[in-house]
């Protein structure tokens, strides 16, 4: 019996794919990483028995960086990371040892059958779940084939019985052009990212920016929302006017008048054709013509319309709607919501996915009627060879959806019926009106057939008053006849949903990548969302278009970035060289960049219009360790302390408050300490601000506080305050937060679980001398006698936090409000002085499980 493995792109996917192929006769089990499930069951492959385990990555198994040394920014030339920079596939997300997973389920088996999202993301996660899983499986007997591909677009059993019954091979060249896209994004990126960030950060104080980031699909998305502001700004308003007749068909009802000149721009001019009017008295008809017209069903719903009306229609932000939609997709609601095609392939099942929809109060009259008088074919849009368009693949209720989710779906499923619907016809009437030698004109609309519009209302006819009945020749009292002076107006600003229509037309990003770019420059600072979800540009987002423009304009426009999106394409049909384009691309930008750096003084004059110096930004803290002089703390992101006597800028743990530390100083470099903390809830720890940019030992890095410190003496240090390993994590270390009295606790100084315990004790220490049984430092704690917890009134005990039954009820785990990005959970050097690895239920720690392998801590100097 052949063991066959396949895998999905992500777990509720595994399960509902290994549900419908088993036929719901499956045993499942969690897999050893805990976040991806194993469905195990026996069935046919190929006509032969088989033993299958269906399992899934959670999106992409492997990420690109540069190796080691190329990581730090202050020891890099930027430009070095056009070529020189050597880079390597990590593991993208390491807790979750996704290879070693990928390896121990795949040991043994004979076939893979990949069943990842069909798209090029999707090709590419395929070549990383066969680099993991080939290397362990058994080998092939001679030219037989292993490697399978499954081709679906929604979670349907008629679907994925399909895919299964014809299955094809991964794409090679779709996989490279992910790869290529990587690799010139990360080098470009972090080239023009790095040299910026680190410019003017060190120059100006109030930036209110962590990164000042560049990217080559994100950069001309921020042009299009500067482009517009620009217009509204350099916009001057004219007066023009409009000359407006009203005549009086009836006594009681009129008609307004539409002048045919539109407008005229001068005062004069306009009081002349006025004047000429007023002589007339009466209205004559020249002409009354009567049209039908139709108003077309919408194309079939692909994901950048979706997106568009998700922003316009809905509120919802582009990530947003687009994370909705992927749940929708796994839950089997919709087919694959990232696909660029607006036509219905000749064998797709309308009449199927419409009946799901047969029995929901919204819309079953609709359905039922062109089920029953004969659908519509869909218009024919656009084949882009990729997924069906948007459908909704199985009925829903608001009440199993709720909130957002039942919304877009809701629209999606509105839209799909529009699309099988009748075209919207009406009769418009149009009377032309000449009084006096000026031609006016008004125009009036009946609907006499809804069509689709009965279930888009949205885009009905809108409902006007109704024309009388007349004649060539009939006259018609004139009621009145005024000029009406008005202004030009400014465009507003960019919405989201025209902004995605403008990186659609000049081909930036994809249908899936759209909505992250747009996001990104939200997150940067770069653009606001202000009401009607327009994007409105800040300061700083101006500032770097107008200096991107004034050195290089091709930073900034949409056609370079349009021209590598084509080459990717080509990549991606097998028509052009992976390594020519990636070689070209960069050698193109690593020109432009040299030019940039030697310009940027260009940039710097915008800059220092719009932003303060770091000297003239923040509030004095604390002291500088070499000039002894106040530094000042600059609140804007990123926070840090600048000292303007030395001109050195020293970075600070961000999303927190700093304060001075008790005017402490640091023994090693007499910087005086300060303390960062989260809030009430949440964590605290000094750190000395040099130590923290330059750490002072080997076992240190880069963005460490005094809780990490492995300083053998100081009073602050690890080495002082560490009490045991973390419960949860496995190289974090719980330190006493010495500032936290009198409700005390300790804090991993990796992740985010904090222990209270011993509330209202008056005095807290980390005692020399460790647990027998777990090797924890002991804790002394010395209680008021008023309010002293311990048995027979005592007011002092030393013991194991971990394994003293005398302090078991007085700990409680629990995890921080915020869980700050300093807090790395990576491979230390270093392991903490033991832990107690048990939990009780409530959250307490087990007293009774010490850990069975404990290592002293270690401290040293270089």
């Amino acid at each position: 019996m052949r063991t066959v493995l396949m895998v999905a792109e992500k777990p509720s996917l595994a399960q509902s794919i290994a549900k419908i192929l088993s036929r719901g006769n499956m045993s499942s089990r969690k897999g050893l990483n805990g976040a991806c499930s194993v469905h195990e069951y026996t069935g046919s492959f190929l006509g032969q028995s088989a033993h299958f385990k269906m399992t899934s990555v959670c999106g992409h198994v492997m990420t690109l960086d540069f190796i080691g040394k190329y990581n730090s920014w202050d020891k890099v030339d930027p430009a070095e990371l056009f070529s020189k920079a050597p880079t390597e596939k990590k593991e993208a997300n390491p807790k979750l040892t996704m290879v070693k997973f990928l390896q121990v389920e795949g040991r043994g088996c004979d076939c893979v059958v990949l069943w990842l999202d069909c798209d090029k993301e999707g090709e590419n996660i395929c070549f990383e779940v066969l680099d993991a899983v080939l290397p362990v499986m058994n080998k092939p007997r001679g030219t037989e084939r292993t490697i399978y591909r499954a081709k679906f677009s929604s979670i349907t059993d008629t679907d994925i019985c399909n895919a299964m019954n014809h299955l094809g091979e991964p794409n090679r060249n779709e996989a490279l052009s992910v790869d290529a896209r990587q690799e010139l994004d990360l080098r470009i990126g972090c080239a023009f990212t790095r040299f910026q960030t680190k410019y003017f950060q060190g120059k100006y104080g109030n930036l209110d920016s962590s990164l000042i980031s560049f990217g080559p699909c994100q950069t001309p998305t921020l042009g299009f929302c500067v482009e517009r502001h620009d217009k509204i700004q350099s916009f001057k308003p004219e007066t023009y006017w409009v000359l407006q007749a009203k005549v009086n068909p009836e006594k009681e009802n009129s008609l307004t008048l539409d002048w045919d000149r539109v407008r005229v721009f001068d005062r004069e001019v306009a009081q002349m054709f006025l004047n000429i009017t007023k002589m007339a008295k009466e209205a004559k008809v020249e002409s009354v013509s009567k049209k039908e017209k139709v108003k077309q069903r919408p194309l079939a719903l692909n994901t950048v319309e979706m997106l568009r009306v998700a922003s316009a229609a809905l509120g919802m932000g582009p990530q947003h709607a687009m994370q909705i939609a992927e749940r929708l997709y796994t839950q089997g609601y919709i087919s694959y919501p990232r696909t660029e095609t607006t036509h219905y392939p000749e064998n797709f099942d309308l009449k199927g996915c419409l009946r799901q929809q047969a029995n929901n109060p919204y819309w079953a009259e609709t359905v039922k009627a062109l089920l029953s008088e004969g659908i519509n074919r869909p218009r024919k849009g656009h084949d882009a060879g990729d997924h069906p368009p948007i459908t909704p693949m199985r009925a829903a209720t608001e009440a199993e959806l709720g909130g957002d989710g039942w919304r877009l779906y809701e629209y999606i499923t509105r839209h799909f019926i529009a699309t099988v619907s009748a075209d919207c016809k009406y009769l418009q009437t149009t009377i032309s009106f000449s009084i006096g030698p000026e031609r006016f004109t008004c125009v009036g609309k009946v609907v006499t057939s809804p069509g689709f519009t009965e279930i888009m209302p949205w885009h009905s006819i809108p409902l006007e008053e109704s024309l009388p009945h007349c004649e060539r020749g009939d006259l018609f009292p004139i009621g009145e006849i005024k000029l009406l002076e008005k202004q030009t107006s400014p465009p507003d600003y960019l919405t989201e949903a025209e902004l995605i229509t403008l990186m659609e037309k000049h081909g930036i990003g994809t249908d899936a990548s759209i909505p992250v770019h747009i996001n990104n420059i939200c997150q940067r600072n770069y653009v606001t969302v202000e009401s009607g979800r327009r994007l409105k540009p800040t300061n700083l987002g101006i500032v770097l278009v107008h200096g991107y423009y004034k050195i290089d304009a091709e930073l900034v426009l949409p056609t370079i970035r349009s021209a590598v999106e084509k080459q990717l394409n080509l990549i991606a049909l097998g028509k052009a060289n992976y390594h020519q384009v990636l070689e070209h691309t960069l050698d193109i930008f690593k020109r432009k960049f040299h030019y940039f750096v030697d310009s940027i003084a260009g940039m710097d004059e915008l800059m220092e219009v719009s932003f303060s110096p770091l000297a003239a930004t923040g509030k004095p803290l604390s002291r500088c360790g070499k000039c002894h002089r106040f530094m000042k703390y600059i609140q804007a992101k990123p926070s840090r302390l600048h000292c303007s006597h030395c001109d050195d800028t020293y970075s600070l743990p961000q999303n927190g408050t700093i304060k001075l530390y008790k005017e402490l100083r640091c023994p090693l470099d007499d910087f005086e300490l300060v303390l960062w903390s989260s809030g009430s809830r949440g964590k605290s720890y000094p750190l000395c601000p040099y130590c923290y940019n330059h750490p002072p030992f080997r076992d240190m890095k880069k963005g460490m506080g005094c809780n990490e410190c492995t300083h053998p003496t100081c009073q602050h240090s690890l080495s002082m305050l560490g009490i045991g390993q973390c419960v949860e994590c496995e190289n974090g270390v719980l330190v006493l937060d010495s500032t936290s009295g009198p409700k005390w606790k300790m804090a991993c100084n990796k992740c985010n679980v904090i222990v209270h315990f011993f509330e209202n004790a008056h005095k807290v220490r980390v005692s020399p001398e460790t647990c027998d049984l777990c090797e924890a430092a002991l804790v002394d704690v010395d209680f008021n006698k008023a309010k002293s917890p311990l048995p027979g009134d005592e007011t002092q005990h030393s013991g194991c936090v971990f394994c003293d039954p005398v302090f078991q009820d007085l700990v409680e785990l629990k995890h921080a409000a915020m869980r700050h990005p300093m807090h790395r959970g990576g491979q230390g050097k270093r392991q903490g002085r033991g832990r107690g690895k048990g939990r009780r239920p409530g959250g307490r720690l087990n007293p009774k499980k010490p850990k069975d392998k404990m290592a002293a801590l270690a401290a040293y100097f270089v």
